[in-house]
This record gives structure tokens, C-alpha cells and sequence, in this order.
């Protein structure tokens, strides 16, 4: 019988533990920022991570190269100090693409997105079709990710899952908090083409491709194993506000992790405490710390 993690920490900032380790792997979206101003807070923490303890990387999953989600931050105010590097599920998903070029592929996605969308493609050898002629899905999002809903896509997506068609979702996030609502994104897709038998390929969190990225950049930061030191996995500390992503990746790549509530799963009047207990039963993913917002 599988024996229950043990109850999270409740901290009250970053500094609790931040002795502990010596790298963080962060999320971006719902920790830093919410696509319309930054937290200023989480950025400070993370300033103060790396002045005193050592670097922070972080990691999205966002359909996009790093350069791209650092081209967000001056608009919303993240300062370029409180980090390090960045590795997004772009990143890993434009190695899949690689890998499988020309294609075709399918380019399932925002209709005002595909200029954002091209950033994925670029200097990829790659061709493009319908999904009567292609042979991979290239999914970025919903055609309509602010009043559709995935459900809108079920039959477009039943014929290629019957033909085979193997998806290649570049941001298995199922929502995104942007600014007070939440956005629907490429993974609720992928969950329905599941549902209908289709083949999925996640380049992203809770998945181990962007983690390989991610230990890449902490080795050339000098965040390796030394002999007699401890496993440089027990001294990462994965930082994030998705149960399903986040937290979930981490305990996959055993890693101890930080949930914090600024994000996709916030518990309003309940409180935080009580309302993330109850997600993480409900979600079955239970953090190492938990941090109402993510502070020093």
C-alpha cells in the first residue's frame, strides 16, 4: 500500500527555507506574473534567492522560446534580475518538432496567435497542411481561448485521433489566470484528443523534456552532483502554482516543491490554508511548502 505524503509546510516566506537549496526552479505564469502586471513580492524573492543562495531558472509552459517570455517582462513590469536563464515547453517542443520534420503538420492554434505562434517555427525545416493531409498536430491553443471552449473542438479533433494523428501539444497547461480570468489552453485540448484515442506528445511540465532542459542549464551553472554531497535533486526546489503541472512534475522528477496561490488555483474567502488542503486532496498532488504568494 502506497503510503500518503506527509502535510505540507504552511511558510509565511521564501527565507524559511531557502538555506536548504541551492537552485529553484520557477514557474513563470501565476508565480511571477499574471500576464498583465508582475508580483513584485515573488520578484524580490527570487532577487534575493540568487544574491544570496544560488540560481534561479525558470521554467514555463509556454507554447514559446524563452526569448519570447522574456520579451513580456518589461511590459508588465518583471524585473530581468530575478533570474537566471529560462527554459519553456517552446523550447523542448521545437526539439520534437525537429525531430519529426518536414511533417506535415497541422497547425492547431489562436487565429490572432499565429505570428506569436510562428516564434515556435521558425528556422525549422518544416511543412505545413490540413488534417486530412498531415501527419502530426502541432498544437498551440484554442482557435478561441477567451469565449471558446475545448469542447467546441471535440469533433474537429475526432477524425485526425481516428486516423492516428499523433498531437504534439506545445503547452500542456489546461488554464491560465490572465489578470482575473482564466484562459483555456493547448492541454485541454490534449486531454480530449486522449479521450478520443489520440496519441499526445507534451514537451512540457508535469513531462520529463522540459525538466532534461532544465537540469542542463542548473549543470552549467555548476548546480551538479559532487561526490559525499547530496543528491542535487533533494536541494532543487521547484517553484509553482499548478497542481497539475507544477507540483505534479516535480514529484515525478522527485523534487521538493512550493506551491503557492497566486495562480490558476485561488481560494478566495475560504482562506489559504483550508482552500489548498482541500485542492490538494482534491487534485491528489501535496507540495513539500505552500506559500499563500510567493515572498521573502
Amino acid at each position: 500500500m502506497t503510503q500518503a505524503p506527509p502535510p505540507p509546510a504552511f511558510l509565511t516566506g521564501l527565507a524559511q527555507i531557502a538555506p536548504k537549496y541551492d537552485a529553484l526552479l520557477c514557474d513563470v505564469w501565476g508565480v511571477i506574473h499574471n500576464g498583465r502586471r508582475a508580483f513584485f513580492p515573488a520578484c524580490a524573492a527570487l532577487a534575493e534567492f540568487r544574491a544570496t543562495r544560488g540560481p534561479v531558472v525558470l521554467i514555463s509552459n509556454a507554447p514559446v522560446p524563452a526569448a519570447q517570455v522574456a520579451d513580456v517582462f518589461p511590459r508588465v513590469g518583471v524585473p530581468m534580475d530575478c533570474f537566471d536563464a529560462i527554459i519553456t515547453s517552446g523550447d523542448a517542443a521545437r526539439l520534437e518538432l525537429a525531430a519529426r520534420a518536414p511533417g506535415p503538420f497541422w497547425r492547431l492554434g489562436t487565429d490572432e496567435g499565429f505570428e506569436r505562434d510562428d516564434y515556435l517555427f521558425r528556422d525549422l525545416p518544416l511543412s505545413f497542411a490540413g488534417p486530412e493531409e498531415a501527419r502530426y498536430i502541432a498544437c498551440m491553443g484554442l482557435p478561441d481561448p477567451i469565449n471558446g471552449h475545448p469542447e467546441d473542438s471535440r469533433e474537429l479533433l475526432r477524425a485526425p485521433a481516428a486516423r492516428g494523428l499523433p498531437m504534439l501539444c506545445a503547452n500542456p497547461d489546461i488554464q491560465v489566470r490572465v489578470g482575473d480570468k482564466l484562459w483555456w489552453c493547448a492541454g485541454a485540448l490534449a486531454r480530449i484528443y486522449e479521450e478520443l484515442g489520440g496519441e499526445v506528445i507534451y514537451p512540457g511540465k508535469p513531462h520529463a523534456a522540459i525538466y532534461a532542459l532544465a537540469f542542463e542549464e542548473l549543470a552549467r551553472r555548476g548546480v551538479s552532483r559532487q561526490a559525499g554531497a547530496p543528491s542535487p535533486k533533494a536541494r532543487v526546489l521547484a517553484v509553482g502554482d499548478g497542481l497539475l503541472t507544477d507540483i505534479r512534475g516535480a514529484r515525478m522528477q522527485a523534487l521538493p516543491s512550493l506551491f503557492v496561490g497566486t495562480g490558476v488555483y485561488q481560494t478566495g474567502a475560504e482562506g489559504f490554508p483550508k482552500g489548498a488542503a482541500r485542492m490538494f486532496v482534491e487534485t491528489g498532488e501535496t507540495p513539500t511548502y505552500a506559500l499563500p504568494e510567493l515572498c521573502w
